[in-house]
């Protein structure tokens, strides 16, 4: 996340809006009409269980998003073969190094320091720490330079997209921070892919336990004492009021993501009444990205949109935690 953009802690209330619906295919004409509008630039609501689409807004067109695409970071170590979550990875200065050229936000994690994997997730998810990205980079990539695996590890980021079939999705770096040089692609994804991206990540027992609430880590510090970490997960919608955020009831997470390219993005799911929706919104502002998610929100489990659509999902995700 780029400091350009102001951080706000705690948002403006939420208001109620009304506003037409630019593409609900499966919603009702009177249910169109009410759903709420947004200031995201793209956005998708889709019912977790079925894939039904809930609400869209150009659902299918390419967007930067920015620290979000750590969904993807932590997926695919998530899913390396043989993976060992309490193995101990010794934290390197060249990883701050990293996170402070690319102007990114930061777990503030001290170098020497041997953190589990486990716990660099948890630097990685709820702090959003760029630090903590480079770490699991250089440390499930390939190659004999840092260099080459990072290269490697984005690979996989990529190869991982193809195999889930997220044709509109790329990514060029691990942390939503793309390298600015001629003939770089990009990170990008549509707001209905990355919901699609989330519905695999949530699988993981070990995934949503990290992004549900806030983020611990037990390091050994180079004098072989151990070293505590806390961090406060930066999704508000998790976060309960007196600790800033809204504790929306059924919260479960899941990414944030703010840099100048992207704007200000939230990938999000919520369990209520039985019924599981993820949500995304890329390129909305620092003041309207939760009051647009709770719309969102109220809207979906209030008007009976996600009733209105029952297709089934064509593509199935399989049911297997990491």
């Amino acid at each position: 996340m780029i400091s350009s953009i102001s951080r706000v802690r705690r948002l403006a209330a939420v208001t109620a809006a009304a506003g037409a619906l630019l593409a609900a295919p499966l919603a009702t004409s009177a249910q169109a009409a009410s759903a709420p509008a947004t200031s995201a630039k793209g956005a998708f609501m889709m019912n977790s269980t079925t894939g039904a689409t809930l609400y869209g807004k150009y659902a299918d067109t390419r967007r930067p998003l920015a620290s979000t695409a750590k969904i993807m970071t932590a997926r695919v170590v998530l899913t390396t073969p043989g993976l060992d979550l309490d193995k101990r990875i010794t934290y390197k200065q060249a990883y701050t190094d990293y996170a402070n050229n690319v102007g990114g936000s930061q777990a503030y994690l001290i170098p020497g320091d041997r953190f589990t994997v486990r716990g660099l997730l948890n630097a990685l998810l709820t702090p959003s720490g760029c630090d903590a990205a480079a770490a699991l980079a250089d440390n499930f990539g390939k190659g004999s330079t840092q260099a080459a695996r990072f290269a490697d590890f984005i690979k996989q980021m990529n190869a991982k997209a193809a195999t889930y079939g997220l044709k509109n999705t790329h990514f060029d770096s691990f942390d939503g921070n793309s390298p600015i040089k001629t003939g770089t692609t990009g990170t990008y994804s549509t707001p209905r892919e990355m919901a699609k991206l989330a519905q695999y990540g949530i699988k993981s027992a070990t995934f949503r336990g990290i992004v549900d609430g806030a983020g611990t880590a037990t390091a050994i510090a180079p004098n072989g004492r151990y070293r505590y970490y806390s961090w406060k997960n930066s999704n508000l919608l998790v976060r309960a009021t007196s600790d800033g955020g809204y504790g929306y009831p059924g919260a479960i997470g899941i990414k944030t993501g703010t840099n100048t390219p992207a704007g200000h993005c939230l990938v999000f799911e919520v369990t209520r009444n039985g019924k599981t929706v993820i949500g995304v919104l890329l390129g909305d502002t620092n003041t309207s990205r939760y009051p647009d998610a709770i719309n969102l929100l109220n809207w979906t489990y209030g008007s009976g949109a996600a009733a209105a659509s029952q297709r089934a999902n064509t593509d199935p995700i399989p049911d297997v935690l990491d």
